[in-house]
């Protein structure tokens, strides 16, 4: 007999805790904190991804302008 075990990852995640447990706090005026800094673990996380992503693209763009700089010399 064969047994079909999946693992899945699902579930809310730290960020998504963080960001819950904020909103908490902030609703019953807790914390006085703008909303921008309460969805915070929301927001920063994805900016971080977005410069990461900018880096490699600006990497890649100087990887291949070397490479053709380099052709132009062989010829």
């Amino acid at each position: 007999m064969s047994e079909n075990k999946s693992a899945s990852s699902g579930g809310i995640g730290f960020c998504g805790l963080l960001t819950i447990c904020f909103i908490v706090l902030k609703l019953t005026n807790f914390i006085a904190w703008s909303w921008l800094w309460v969805l915070a673990p929301i927001w920063i996380p994805l900016g971080i991804c977005l410069v990461i992503l900018l880096v490699c693209l600006i990497a890649a763009g100087i990887l291949k302008l070397i490479e053709i700089h380099e052709e132009k010399e062989v010829k």
